[in-house]
């Protein structure tokens, strides 16, 4: 029982964090000033819902704080006050604290005492501010009085049970949401109410019969009840039912057969209104989605074994097994696109968090700040967007602290008082690019410089890039705080972005214009389990290049390979002028052909560093591979992202074209000599960690 328990609460509390990341979209079109009904509505739905739910699990300091909350989202869907920016400010930070009483109900801990009962108070005092009485009787007016015409009477039994009370519902509440939907005509039915002596304080005594004149159908009114359902015995009867018998008043339906009110409700399924179809979905473990992503790779790997072997076999005896293979090659293609669907989320998960961190460092450093996100729906792997928030808040916090400037610095420098920093995420040549902007001060170079200077990082005197400054700014325990806070100043933070991005397969990039501002540029893979790749030979060596970083490939004459004094060789085509990196002396591999005329150049880019030559011995082909991380055993290689099993059972490398690139850029490409390699004795670890996998 405790297992089906514990599993019911991690249901609510993932639903918890939807309603949340749901209310903070919809609280953010109304600081716009897009306020509608709908908006109001799906801000109270979501309020409701928490605390629904809450109540069913005894969490009753977040219900009752969600009560108060409701009492005022209630008054602005009916209008009865305007949602102004002082009420939108007092949302958002009510919201803040149900989802850190959500929280604390979701670990077993406690927030302070008394947390929310400042809040608590001012909610009050926004609700008392309403010029409008509740009134007394139980029945609600509608704003407008809908006309008859194309209406229809639809009859319904309430009878509430103990534990709807238990659980802070109120029968009021959902006799006003009927109301939205049309005009209604309400009798209770108090047959039940025992003498005052015998009354238990928690009893449910009082049922309801309402008529509803409305243009909804039956699905759309038992939406209403959708979270009391399991908590009353309720009946939602069309007058189709009793057309032949006449209609029937709502007070004689209640005192008709009690059968009819146990009875299940004639109506559509609820979440079908209007006869449209309801979108399926279930809530599957993340684990059990990671096991069929693994056997996905495995039936790879293994459809990649029998091309093979089918390729050392006559032609004109395996003609069907190649017409197979090639149908299975479709069939797992399609596989695996579905099944990264399923990991597929939207990076709001993680940008929906960010505006609260905003408000509240821009609240202690004394800045008017300004979040502007864009690109919310774009999609990337679950286990990507897990890792997302902690570079995400690294990142902004930085911006806050050392970006965007006080008010009166902003003014004396001619910029508006209040600062923006913008967060976007969009898909770009295979990768997702998350950016961070700030329109703030830059970065300071000089200090960067002397902090390095002084740390023993760089000699003094030598010439940097600022570039290469402001990259400076990812070495360890590097910080430019004039003191320790604690929002920066203890010197981490920027490298453990660049980690993080690394461990994922991405990058991380920094452009600054001094006054003007800084941008961070995270460019990440789509999904971390299956790669479309080219193989390539290097000597005796294979290694595979991930397809969206191929422009082309060509064998180029003599006449186009140019030597450039302390950059190595470039490639003129087309009027440009190519870096090449030969990989043979990359990673020291024996036999390999050095000479770019007689072997191949592939020609890569990848986003935001420009295209690259890489010389290679010849193009194995296309295919389609599972990656497998090797930092466990490696930590990071540069210009290596991964490794894949081949079909003849060998360990391959997967290129990682961003860090090749750097090493270009750096004019780090080490002689052979140098060169710490990872060729075929290191080859062995590699078998030995995909064979455990």
């Amino acid at each position: 029982m405790n297992g089906a328990f514990d599993r019911f609460k991690q249901t609510y509390f993932e639903e918890c964090a939807d309603l949340i990341d749901s209310v903070y979209t919809h609280l953010s079109a109304l600081n716009e000033g897009r306020s509608d009904d709908e908006t109001l509505n799906a801000i109270f739905r979501g309020v409701h819902s928490i605390k629904g739910g809450g109540g069913a699990f005894g969490f009753d300091r977040l219900v009752g704080y969600a009560h108060h909350f409701e009492t005022l989202l209630d008054l602005l869907r009916d209008h009865r006050i305007e949602a102004t920016p002082p009420t939108v400010n007092l949302l958002i930070r009510a919201i803040d604290m149900l989802s850190d009483l959500v929280q604390a109900a979701r670990h077993d801990s406690e927030l302070a005492a008394g947390r929310e009962t400042a809040l608590i108070e001012e909610l009050r005092a926004a609700a008392s501010g309403s010029t409008v009485t509740t009134s007394a009787t139980v029945q609600d007016t509608p704003r407008e009085a809908p006309t008859p015409c194309g209406k229809r009477e639809i009859w319904i039994r309430f009878a509430p049970k103990r534990e709807l009370y238990r659980r802070a519902n109120e029968p009021q509440l959902i006799l006003r949401e009927l109301a939205r939907l049309g005009e209604t005509s309400v009798t209770a039915d108090l047959t039940r109410l025992p003498d005052i002596t015998t009354m238990e304080p928690d009893g449910a005594y009082i049922a309801w019969s309402i008529s509803l004149l409305t243009d909804a159908n039956a699905a759309k009114v038992a939406d209403v009840f959708e979270f009391v359902m399991d908590d009353c015995d309720l009946t939602i009867e069309e007058p189709s039912v009793h057309a032949a018998e006449g209609p029937t008043k709502p007070s004689e339906a209640a005192n008709s057969s009690t059968g009819a009110v146990n009875q299940p409700a004639l109506v559509a399924p609820a979440g079908k209104p209007d006869g449209t179809t309801a979108l399926q979905s279930i809530r599957v473990e993340v684990e059990r989605v990671d096991r069929v992503v693994n056997l996905v790779g495995e039936l790879v790997i293994n459809q990649s074994m029998l091309r093979q072997l089918g390729s050392e076999l006559p032609q004109d005896q395996c003609l069907e097994l190649i017409t197979g293979l090639d149908a299975l090659s479709q069939h797992l293609r399609e596989l695996q696109e579905s099944v990264m669907a399923m990991r597929a989320q939207p990076v709001k998960s993680v940008f929906s968090r960010m505006p609260r961190l905003v408000r509240e460092v821009a609240g202690q450093l004394g800045k008017d700040v300004r979040l502007v996100v864009t690109g919310e729906a774009t999609e990337i792997d679950k286990t990507v967007v897990e890792q997302l928030a902690d570079p995400l808040t690294h990142l902004l916090r930085n911006a806050l602290d050392h970006g965007v400037e006080t008010p009166e610095d902003r003014a004396e420098a001619g910029k508006p008082r209040q600062g923006t920093i913008h967060l976007s995420a969009e898909h770009r040549s295979g990768r997702i690019v998350i950016e961070v902007c700030d329109d703030g001060r830059g970065i300071n170079r000089e200090k960067v410089l002397a902090k390095a200077q002084a740390r023993g990082l760089i000699a003094p005197g030598t010439q940097l890039t600022d570039e290469d400054i402001d990259n400076l700014i990812f070495v360890p325990s590097l910080s430019t705080a004039e003191c320790v806070s604690n929002i920066s100043g203890r010197g981490v933070g920027m490298d453990v972005v660049k980690r993080n991005m690394q461990s994922l397969g991405g990058r991380i990039a920094v452009e600054s214009k001094p006054g003007k501002g800084s941008k961070f540029t995270l460019s990440l893979p789509l999904t971390l389990a299956v790669l479309d790749a080219m193989t390539v030979a290097v000597g005796r060596e294979t290694y595979l290049i991930p397809l969206t970083n191929i422009m082309e490939s060509l064998r180029p004459a003599p006449s186009k390979i140019h030597p450039v004094v302390g950059r190595g060789d470039v490639l003129a085509i087309r009027g440009a002028y190519v870096p090449l990196i030969y990989l043979n002396q990359v990673f020291a591999v024996p036999g390999a052909l050095s000479d770019p005329c007689k072997g191949i150049v592939v020609i890569v880019e990848s986003e935001g560093t420009g295209r690259l030559g890489l010389v290679v011995d010849e193009l194995l082909g296309q295919q389609q591979v599972v990656v497998k991380s090797i930092e466990a055993n490696f930590q990071s290689v540069k210009g290596i992202s991964g490794a894949t099993i081949l079909g003849n059972g060998r360990v391959a490398l997967i290129l990682d074209i961003a860090s090749l690139k750097d090493m270009e850029r750096q004019n780090a490409l080490p002689p052979m000599h140098q060169t710490a390699s990872i060729t075929s004795s290191a080859h062995e670890p590699l078998r030995a960690l995909a064979a455990a996998e």
